[in-house]
């Protein structure tokens, strides 16, 4: 086995190394990006550091990746409206097409000569515990991995990213929750390497802690923590959701049983058809109900979250209500679905409501009088209590996801006014109508895999 895994990693390490014509031309083109910059920060009343963050200024990137993430960095003493302001003014002249997006505060995104760059201002403070915003510690990142990464642990780092990337827990955006370009390479710092790496994985027991420079300073509740080395309150692995630190597990144990490099490649299930949602709706014998609304013009880290929310506060309610839930999804393009998939389709029309003990006097008889002259069978006594059968409010999902009660659970604020705006609740078959948009999606859910 030791002979075929090492196999299959040298093939992969081959792949995913770039070569030197790819060195020269990103070195170039991150040089000239700095440059730009530093001839625009020359024409403001203020200093700032230009400084090359992210995989490409570690060596770490993985052939093909055109990304170069430039920081201007600012004094502290700069006020925000000024940061940002400066900021955009170097990024638009770096850039002069780019456009701007916002994290914790704007920055440009554009192209040059093919490479996607993102000019970011922050504040250039003397120590990451001592940060403004979110972004001024990405630079001690950098400087923190130059002196740990040599180049065979660079080429450790993009086996591994492959990897990641292959089995689909790459990437610390909100919809993936999965591991950052930084926490991986902290992870191979860690362990010396790929092969040390997926070998331990198997085997970890979350929570899993590292501390790689002792600070032991704050505790974390996640199933992995690594306590960023730079800044002792932050766990750079919080973002990582439980089940993608499974996933990991999973796929660490199956590379390790069957070394393959079809687990360093992404891929997607062929996408559903009508006939497979309707022969996978009919051989579950469930009833899937879903919402179909406009997607919220926000960005996917304040979409997912939202989704995720009003997910949570549909099926919560649903749950309450009796319908039991078998098991729910979030997909999204430029229309949402929210999909609850329930074990139980209708409900009687009446449902038990029970009151307190007789016993306990004063609210007993409250309970008791406030339902005796009303149109309910009881109130009676069972066991030791007041109980009443009323009108049940809505007996099918349906007719709860149609209704005005379903502004009353929990639902993200840009999720709620899409709602409001109107949207469609599909059942059972009425599923087929989502193929054309999201027949991946659907494939991923009724045909699931670790």
């Amino acid at each position: 086995m030791s002979d075929e895994f090492d196999a299959v990693v040298e093939r992969v390490r081959e792949r995913v190394s770039p070569d030197d014509d790819e060195r020269t031309r990103l070195q170039r083109v991150a040089s000239e990006v700095r440059r730009r910059a530093a001839d625009a920060v020359a024409d403001l009343p203020v200093t700032a550091e230009i400084v090359q963050v992210g995989s490409t200024a570690r060596g770490t990137w993985t052939a093909g990746d055109r990304d170069i993430d430039v920081f201007v960095c600012f004094p502290p003493e700069l006020d925000r409206e000024t940061l940002e302001a400066y900021g955009l003014e170097v990024g638009h002249a770096v850039v002069p097409e780019g456009r701007e997006e916002y994290a914790e505060h704007p920055y440009v995104v554009g192209e040059v000569d093919g490479y996607a760059v993102d000019l970011v201002p922050c504040y250039d403070v003397t120590d990451a515990t001592a940060i403004q915003s979110a972004v001024d510690r990405t630079p001690f990142h950098t400087r923190y991995l130059e002196s740990r990464l040599d180049d065979r642990l660079a080429g450790e780092v993009r086996v591994t990213k492959q990897f990641l990337k292959g089995i689909g827990v790459y990437g610390s955006d909100l919809r993936t929750r999965g591991f950052s370009g930084y926490l991986t390479e902290l992870l191979i710092v860690e362990y010396g390497g790929f092969r040390t790496f997926v070998e331990a994985a198997a085997d970890w027991q979350p929570p899993v802690e590292f501390d790689p420079e002792d600070h032991a300073e704050a505790a974390f509740d996640d199933p992995l923590v690594v306590v960023d080395p730079t800044d002792p309150e932050r766990n750079v692995a919080a973002v990582c959701s439980a089940r993608n630190v499974a996933r990991l597990q999973h796929y660490a144990r199956d590379l390790l049983g069957d070394p393959r490099e079809s687990l360093f490649t992404a891929s997607e299930p062929e996408p559903y058809d009508i006939d497979d949602v309707r022969t996978a709706i009919e051989r579950r014998g469930t009833t899937p109900v879903a919402l179909r609304f406009e997607t919220p013009d926000v960005v996917a880290d304040q979409l997912w979250p939202q989704l995720e929310k009003s997910l949570t506060g549909l099926t919560e309610e649903l749950e309450r209500r009796g319908f039991d839930v078998f098991r729910s999804a979030a997909f999204a393009d430029d229309r949402s679905v929210l999909l609850v998939e329930l074990a139980v389709a209708e409900r009687p029309a009446v449902e038990r409501h029970e009151g307190p003990p007789v016993h306990v006097r004063q609210h007993a008889a409250g309970f008791y009088e406030s339902y005796a002259d009303a149109d309910v069978a009881g109130p009676f006594v069972d066991g030791d209590r007041y109980v009443v059968e009323r009108e049940r409010e809505f007996t099918t999902a349906a007719d709860f996801l149609d209704s005005d009660a379903v502004f009353d659970v929990r639902l993200g604020p840009h999720i709620e006014s899409a709602l409001d705006d109107g949207y469609d609740c599909l059942v059972g078959q009425e599923l087929t109508t989502l193929v054309p948009a999201f027949g991946v999606d659907l494939a991923r859910y009724f045909d699931p895999k670790p």
